[in-house]
């Protein structure tokens, strides 16, 4: 039967983040008593106890975990031991407090990351485990599998509904414009943005172009969780995609024309590519009843206005 959200307290753990807030705007269509959020400054999630007291006090019915430590290849790199425990300390501790107090059902939110570097394409759930992960950002990848797991782990010893999402490369308001530490969506839309205001003649990418990328909006995500949440009850873990993509020279021209940007796009062919192709089966999904509603044309649009009305917190 179908888990209704109408009239439950719900936490969204990480409501100040790109994903956690697009789900505190899709939450509210689906009535519930509360929605409760609480900042990092009143609770640090990594603090076993904190997290537990908070918990035990405001006693959510339901759970969604996007909150984690996010960043890029370079910060991934730069700070493995940060994004291995922080990460870790998140997700334990909010799963094992969640069972202490009886929470009806909970979410956790991985990430794409968590596949073989070499996965067959399109990469299918199955292919969790079965071979080496991305150098870059395995630190990160090893706490979303341990997320994954315990919520498995849970469900199996104690009989718990909790279920897991992994989400592919995500974009929208809310992003991290940061120079070096975000993604690749909102890194081409701050260079063409500046290449504009500077008037370049020029926009530089990395690599050949040729690597293929999946995105979806961050409130596409949303509205894939909340989904999830009320159809899917299993311990198996779901993709969460568009199940389309792209080559990163088309998304950067692409970028570059809902910027407004006309000069030429070059290569530094010195850089590296990295994975040729990266696209998760979006087959599971779509046999519970879900697919995208948002073109990748118009989230591009979405995320340039909401960047260009929120520079100084971008």
């Amino acid at each position: 039967m179908a888990y209704s959200l109408a009239g439950k307290r719900v936490w969204v753990a990480g409501h100040r983040g790109m994903v956690g807030s697009a789900l505190v705007r899709r939450l509210e269509r689906e009535n519930p008593s509360e929605i409760l959020q609480v900042t990092r400054h009143e609770v640090d999630l990594i603090d076993q106890s904190a997290t537990s007291a908070w918990i035990e006090q405001s006693r959510p019915d339901a759970v969604f975990i996007p909150a984690a430590k996010v960043g890029g290849i370079l910060a991934n790199d730069t700070y493995p031991a940060d994004f291995l425990y922080d990460n870790l300390m998140i997700a334990a501790n909010i799963i094992h407090a969640c069972h202490n107090v009886g929470v009806e059902k909970l979410l956790f939110l991985g990430s794409s990351c968590i596949y073989p570097k070499f996965a067959a394409q399109p990469i299918e759930e199955d292919s969790l485990l079965t071979g080496a992960l991305e150098p870059t950002n395995e630190w990160y990848a090893i706490a979303k599998i341990a997320g994954i797991k315990l919520c498995q782990a849970y469900r199996r010893q104690h009989g718990d509904d909790y279920i897991s999402a992994m989400p592919t490369n995500l974009y929208g308001p809310g992003d991290n414009y940061h120079p070096t530490n975000s993604h690749v969506i909102p890194a081409l839309i701050r260079k063409a943005h500046e290449a504009k205001l500077a008037g370049a003649a020029s926009m530089e990418i990395w690599g050949t172009g040729t690597p293929r990328r999946e995105f979806l909006h961050a409130d596409d995500c949303a509205d894939a969780l909340v989904h999830l949440m009320k159809v899917h009850s299993s311990p198996e873990h779901v993709n969460v995609g568009s199940g389309e993509d792209l080559p990163i020279e088309d998304l950067a021209r692409l970028v570059m024309e809902v910027v407004g940007f006309d000069g030429e796009l070059t290569k530094d062919t010195s850089k590296p590519d990295g994975t040729p192709r990266k696209l998760m089966s979006a087959d599971r999904i779509r046999s519970l009843g879900w697919r995208p509603s948002i073109s990748l044309r118009d989230g591009l649009a979405d995320a340039y206005a909401w960047f260009l009305n929120h520079r100084a917190a971008a």
